[in-house]
């Protein structure tokens, strides 16, 4: 089955081409922090996104702090970026 995508997800994932931290992704997408921080969550449950060090250069995924996202970075899956491409 098809994880349908709000469009707050889909915005989120068309900025982590690349790994973006967290206030770059809250200052690029205009979005309130909590809704950053859920739709987050929720693509890192679906596979949408994998977690990275603060830097982007390595990844930590599965093993984060959710209740400290500001200390990371995101970047889309192959998945992900499938996902929005539908």
């Amino acid at each position: 089955m098809a994880v349908k995508i709000t469009p707050s997800e889909r915005q989120i994932l068309d900025l982590l081409i690349y790994p973006e931290t967290f206030d770059s992704i809250l200052e690029e997408s205009g979005l309130a922090r909590g809704t950053v921080r859920a739709d987050l969550m929720n693509l890192v449950s679906h596979g949408f996104i994998e977690v990275y060090e603060k830097s982007g250069k390595e990844t930590v995924s599965p093993f984060y702090d959710s209740d400290h996202l500001e200390e990371f970075a995101f970047k889309a899956t192959q998945t992900g970026l499938k996902a929005i491409q539908q």
